[in-house]
């Protein structure tokens, strides 16, 4: 455990991204393979579920280290984390354990899930007194959940790749589905992401996909895009669209449905579960799951916005009447692998053509071909992007047609662009302030944001609270508008802080969709603030009516 908590010291004091894969060299160099495999799940994301309830945490570290609940509370918000917080509030004991990380996760922490509170109080204090600070701060951050360090999957792979003297490639794809949650690490499987490649090793991959080739961000102005990309016919374009990337894969007779955060999903959608028997062995297709309703009307308007598609993601079982309120269909766009053969080396122009025989060898009731998006020229193609928001998508994609299809966001064995329509966006007042965390712990940096209930001139209007942002602000624009929320602090409920209305900021969102769970009616998607309007007073904000005709056909 000890060894695993000075990694993440290291991993944490530090932003140099060599110095990040030193650290993980040195680590699994040492570790033993049991440790090394908890430690490889951990750092490529994997989240096993809170362990104790953050209540009786609170409750049992204030009364071990004899503080006022005001007191503690002031530490919390001071700190930011309250992994951190306890762990600095509680008093030093003996710290004399030298067990590693498995042994704590497997035989301390994992066996605390669902035992009665009273069990809990007792058992944590003993294992809390076996650890120094950093161990302890460790070990709350793995009971909370809310384990996280700045690494990226792609260095975790790249330092298993240096050790075991293997392509990090072949890596990667060894480390596909390792953080599920039905997988348990165990030293077994760890051996097996760094042992010598096998003859028969792409034979046994069973239900593993392969890991996603993802796309970059283009935001160069269209001019620019002659010289920055060459011409148009070099460029396959598809539509982007809105749903949940996936890879479909079908061997051995069984079906595996993955989605891009290397989750089996397969139960969440019985009705691509025909392509048990319609879809042939060794095919993987990769592409994305969409409400689909073409009975709508216009075929254009088939596609339905993800908000529905998110009914279904967030309940634990599937309604007859869900499935048929929101059916799913596979728009297919790649073709990974065929007849057993792994096809990722092909360029993206064969793999397409392929793809397009197979649909038609084979017509699959649940998966449709992504349309092809023809222009003669760039600006052409521009012309047809602009509708992408009546068509229910989110932009165009582009595809280099020699792309082989890579292993995360990489440009080495070709390249795919993601060519986003600009965000919706509304001017909204800021009523609410917390704190952040981390860095920010000590700015009140995550806010709510409203808009009016009626338009300008209405005689008694207010503001109706419609999303929550944190990200778009330099630090310096940061530090004001936290020194603005200090000074026109109105009350405090617990963490938040409700101000005067004083500062208007531009809001951007990628989707927006109507809700019965939020006061306004409205739900916006991933919104962000694009700029603080110091040149617009708060009675110029926008209102409700400006959201809802944002909304389109309904």
């Amino acid at each position: 455990m000890k060894a695993f908590a000075e990694l993440y010291l290291r991993l944490d004091a530090t932003t140099s991204s060599n110095a990040k894969l030193q650290a993980l060299r040195d680590y699994f160099a040492e570790a033993p393979a049991a440790d090394a495999a908890w430690a490889v799940y951990f750092l490529a994301g994997g989240r096993p579920r809170q362990l104790v309830p953050t209540r009786l945490l609170r409750e049992l570290a204030t009364q071990l280290a004899d503080l006022p609940d005001w007191l503690f509370e002031e530490s919390y918000q001071a700190v930011g984390d309250l992994a951190e917080t306890i762990s600095l509030l509680l008093p030093q004991h003996r710290h004399d354990t030298d067990e590693g990380l498995a042994v704590w996760v497997e035989q301390h922490l994992l066996p605390l899930r669902g035992q009665p509170a009273d069990d809990v109080r007792q058992r944590l204090p003993t294992l809390w007194e076996r650890l120094d600070r950093p161990s302890l701060m460790l070990c709350l951050k793995l009971i909370t959940g809310s384990f996280r360090v700045g690494v990226s999957k792609l260095l975790v792979t790249r330092a298993l790749a240096q050790l075991s003297g293997l392509d990090a490639k072949r890596v990667a794809q060894r480390l596909v589905g390792y953080t599920d949650l039905a997988h348990r690490p165990v030293a077994e499987s760890y051996l097996k992401l760094i042992a010598p490649e096998s003859d028969d090793e792409h034979a046994q991959r069973g239900g593993q996909p392969y890991p996603f080739f993802l796309a970059h961000a283009l935001q160069a102005p269209l001019e620019q895009f002659e010289t920055l990309l060459g011409p148009v016919d070099d460029w396959q374009a598809e539509w982007k669209w809105d749903g949940i990337r996936a890879q479909v894969v079908k061997r051995e007779g069984q079906l595996w449905i993955w989605s891009r955060g290397e989750e089996l999903v397969t139960e969440r959608f019985p009705e691509l579960h025909s392509l048990t028997e319609t879809l042939p062995d060794g095919t993987v297709l990769d592409g994305e799951i969409l409400v689909w309703k073409p009975g709508a009307g216009d075929d254009s308007l088939a596609v339905q916005p993800f908000a529905l598609l998110q009914q279904r993601l967030g309940r634990k079982t599937l309604g007859r009447k869900l499935l048929a309120d929101a059916p799913v269909v596979l728009q297919a766009y790649d073709l990974l692998e065929w007849h057993g053969e792994d096809w990722r080396n092909r360029p993206q122009h064969e793999r397409r053509r392929q793809l397009e025989r197979v649909l038609i060898e084979y017509p699959l009731a649940p998966v449709l071909l992504s349309p092809l998006v023809q222009a003669p020229n760039w600006i052409a193609l521009a012309e047809q992007r602009e509708q992408s928001r009546n068509l229910g998508v989110e932009g165009l994609m582009l595809k280099r047609r020699d792309a082989l299809y890579g292993v995360g966001r990489t440009k080495d064995l070709g390249l795919w662009w993601k060519w986003k329509v600009d965000p919706f966006s509304v001017d909204a007042v800021l009523i609410y302030a917390q704190r952040g965390h981390g860095r920010r712990a000590s700015l009140y940096s995550d806010y709510t944001f409203a808009v009016w209930d009626a338009p300008p001139g209405t005689a008694q209007r207010n503001l109706v609270p419609f999303a929550k942002a944190y990200s778009g602000l330099s630090d310096e624009e940061m530090r004001k508008v936290d020194a603005i929320i200090r000074k026109t602090t109105v009350e405090t409920f617990g963490p938040v802080r409700s101000v005067t209305p004083t500062l208007v900021f531009e809001l951007g969102f990628e989707g927006i969709a109507l809700s019965k769970r939020h006061k306004s009616g409205i739900a916006v998607r991933f919104p962000r603030m694009l700029r603080w309007r110091l040149d617009k007073p708060v009675e110029e904000a926008d209102d409700l009516a400006t959201l809802q005709s944002l909304l389109g056909p309904v």
